[in-house]
């Protein structure tokens, strides 16, 4: 639904990546979602531009995160949050299955009782 507000597919999966992590850097979400880095890049760059997203480096890594002082950026994550709480625990596991650090043994996924 989000590719065809935005125009996208790459620029949906970025928003909700964002939505879902809180930040992302361009190389693990390329990764993630098996999108060409140069893809992603471009449409980080865009939404940088836009005003919806700023990035800052660490290291030699640049992460970019919702630009909470655009007045654009709150009705878009009322938005994306209406579109991810829709969104089955299936369809949530196969899009953001990639964990960014490990879970506790024995943690379980919320949502999934004792699976």
């Amino acid at each position: 639904m989000l590719d065809k507000i935005f125009g996208t597919k790459t620029a949906a999966l970025v928003l909700l990546h964002l939505f879902h992590y809180g930040d992302v850097h361009a190389r693990r979400l390329a990764r993630d979602i098996a999108i060409s880095l140069s893809s992603i890049q471009g449409q980080l760059k865009k939404f940088e531009e836009a005003g919806l997203v700023v990035s800052k480096k660490i290291g030699t890594t640049r992460i970019f995160f919702f630009n909470k002082k655009s007045p654009l950026v709150r009705p878009l994550l009322d938005l994306l949050k209406v579109i991810y709480s829709s969104m089955s625990i299936d369809d949530k596991e196969l899009l953001f299955n990639k964990r960014k650090r490990s879970r506790r043994a024995g943690k379980p996924i919320i949502g999934r009782g004792d699976k």
